[in-house]
């Protein structure tokens, strides 16, 4: 059995063709209460259930902006809320042809006998989650697995349990008719130089096809959210996008099945620019380019959005029209279109990279 019947497989495979279609791409706006509110203190906005509808209303309702989005991951708490007006968020969505996500791992913690590298949880009930997640209208999920690189990191069990949790978690979406977004984030963090990251990209993807097969997972139905090839943070040598774009795509070539949709890369911590520039020249490289390649963007989607905003409803058209421009851009940016034009708001240019970040 090359891989499971499920009775929603027609849909997922649907879905997940739609997500990964060229010209649009994810927003993430699944930051957990604690996340959200560390983004909150750097705009000295409180972290309360107001200022958070607030701000994904402000997103989700962006005139224009949502023609350039295909489906967007939600923190539990926002998959239940409504705009000022009484309308669910869900329904904000649909109607503008977007699929609602919802993240559904609970974090990472420690893995034993390592040195600091870690395991995500969350397995328990976690088919039970997604049957109430697809009832309130959700129709992909997020589970995130981190991986580090050092001098003896990844280390080949931090590998083995991160892949093999990623292949329970499809499986169990794909059950309750989610498409799982598989995400392997190998952290920027670190003095490595860009062959490295590849080598381990590369271990860690062929890792995750394997349990994925070994799990009988659709891969027509799911989608891949990698990092881009990159040298580490503090590595001495900085990449040129086209370089960076050689090494990400030799990287999928060598280890992603042609099966699999689409690849919807996360940011990483990178510049809002800098990580639109680059997905533009992934796309405008030439060769083998099975997958459609597009973007799962949070930080990289709302930087200068918050900036704008402030916490203060007299920024809320300010605001949008920065998100916009950042929508616009990487919607050019999946078709390698993406002229560099984009007009750049406060902080779309300032690195994001926060060590050992955790979402």
């Amino acid at each position: 059995m090359s891989c499971f019947k499920s009775k929603f497989a027609d849909e997922l495979i649907a879905n997940a063709a739609y997500i990964g279609t060229p010209g649009k791409g994810i927003l993430a706006a699944d930051e957990s209460t604690g996340t959200i509110g560390k983004r909150f203190a750097s705009i000295k906005v409180d972290n309360i259930e107001s200022n958070r509808r607030a701000l994904r209303e402000l997103l989700f309702t962006t005139p224009g902006a949502l023609q350039y989005i295909s489906g967007i991951i939600l923190f539990e708490e926002t998959l239940y809320q409504k705009t000022a007006s009484g309308k669910p968020f869900v329904d904000v969505m649909k109607e503008a042809r977007v699929l609602p996500g919802i993240k559904v791992d609970k974090g990472t913690v420690e893995l034993a006998g390592t040195n600091g590298e870690t395991t995500t949880i969350g397995l328990d009930g976690l088919g039970d989650r997604c049957k109430k997640y697809y009832e309130a209208g959700a129709r992909f999920a997020k589970w995130r697995a981190v991986l580090k690189i050092g001098p003896n990191e990844p280390s080949e069990l931090a590998i083995h349990e991160n892949a093999y949790g990623l292949a329970r978690y499809a499986v169990i979406c794909q059950e309750n008719g989610l498409v799982p977004i598989v995400e392997p984030e190998i952290l920027v963090d670190g003095s490595h130089d860009i062959e490295k990251c590849a080598y381990v990209t590369e271990r860690v993807l062929a890792a995750c096809y394997k349990a994925l097969n070994d799990h009988h997972v659709i891969l027509e139905g799911t989608l891949l959210k990698p990092n881009m090839v990159t040298p580490g943070s503090d590595c001495n040598s900085r990449a040129k996008p086209e370089v960076i774009a050689e090494h990400t795509v030799r990287a999928l070539q060598r280890t992603v099945p042609a099966a699999v949709p689409a690849v919807v890369f996360l940011s990483g911590g990178q510049s809002e620019e800098q990580a639109t520039v680059n997905l533009n020249a992934i796309n405008q490289l030439k060769g083998k380019k099975p997958w459609s390649l597009t973007f799962s963007y949070g930080r990289a989607l709302q930087q200068s959005t918050l900036k704008a905003w402030g916490g203060k409803e007299e920024n809320v058209e300010k605001a949008q029209k920065a998100f916009l421009a950042r929508a616009k851009a990487n919607s050019e940016a999946t078709t390698g279109a993406y002229k560099g034009d984009a007009q750049l708001g406060e902080g779309a240019s300032e690195s994001l990279h926060v060590k050992d970040y955790k979402y």
